[in-house]
């Protein structure tokens, strides 16, 4: 299926660069299995960093149980950042370079060698799928890079001893649209962190330069200063220019963005 792959991550390379939505790779390839996704979201990764970006990270989907429930599965998917997704803190986002942008509160790390959380952020990240009406079966999700379209990362700290139950706030505009909790994310985003290294190294993901990056047993060894997005604490909402997000997480404070 090598043709396929390639085929497949030019048609959702071209969606993301033009703004304009694709069918479900599923609706041409109803075989396409997860395996094969993963490989459709490296080579989509791997033309972004041809093109001179490089990776700056990790993120997670699927981490709650609600969502895993609505797609049917019993597991997590992973995902791939680079730089030019990042946004800075107070930083706008330009919606018309995006299909249907919507926005969700997460908890970040930074990781250091190893893969261990030297530091914890209250964050956003912007998901837009790269197909229709934002629908999608699992293969098309993972294939499509988990959605990642930017993330913005608040003011770094210590990570505290508990993290499993922290109150999270999403604001829009000054109102309060979303209220969850850090329990969301895999009952504790040190579960989500875990799991997702795991599961990315096991990948042998590339570092930043293009050389892999694995320890014994092809552990990933991640780039000392890679963000990795735990998952959402709720459930994410529409971004619209003009609009401006916050995201309070209890005990690590805000994460600000706005929408041009």
């Amino acid at each position: 299926m090598t043709v396929q792959v390639m085929e497949m991550a030019w048609r959702l390379d071209q969606a993301e660069r033009s703004a304009q939505p694709t069918g479900q790779l599923t609706a041409t390839e109803p075989e396409l299995d997860v395996g094969t996704a993963y490989r459709i979201q490296r080579e989509l990764v791997e033309r972004r960093l041809k093109r001179g970006e490089r990776l700056a990270g990790l993120k997670m989907g699927l981490t709650s149980r609600a969502k895993q429930a609505q797609v049917g599965v019993d597991d997590v998917i992973w995902g791939r950042l680079t730089d030019a997704m990042r946004v800075a803190d107070g930083g706008t986002v330009d919606v018309s370079r995006l299909i249907h942008p919507r926005i969700e509160p997460e908890v970040a790390f930074r990781l250091g060698e190893g893969g261990e959380a030297t530091a914890v952020a209250p964050a956003l990240e912007v998901i837009d799928s790269r197909y229709a009406d934002f629908r999608f079966a699992l293969p098309d999700v993972v294939a499509d890079n988990t959605s990642a379209a930017r993330f913005v990362v608040g003011p770094w700290s210590p990570v505290p001893d508990q993290l499993d139950n922290l109150g999270v706030l999403l604001e829009v505009d000054g109102r309060v649209v979303q209220t969850g909790s850090t329990a969301a994310i895999l009952g504790n985003p040190r579960r989500a962190l875990a799991r997702g290294l795991a599961l990315a190294g096991a990948a042998g993901v590339l570092g930043g330069g293009g050389a892999p990056r694995s320890g014994a047993g092809g552990a990933l060894q991640p780039e000392p200063g890679w963000v990795f997005l735990a998952g959402a604490a709720t459930a994410a909402v529409p971004l619209r220019p003009g609009s401006h997000v916050r995201a309070v997480v209890e005990k690590l404070g805000t994460a600000r963005v706005g929408a041009v």
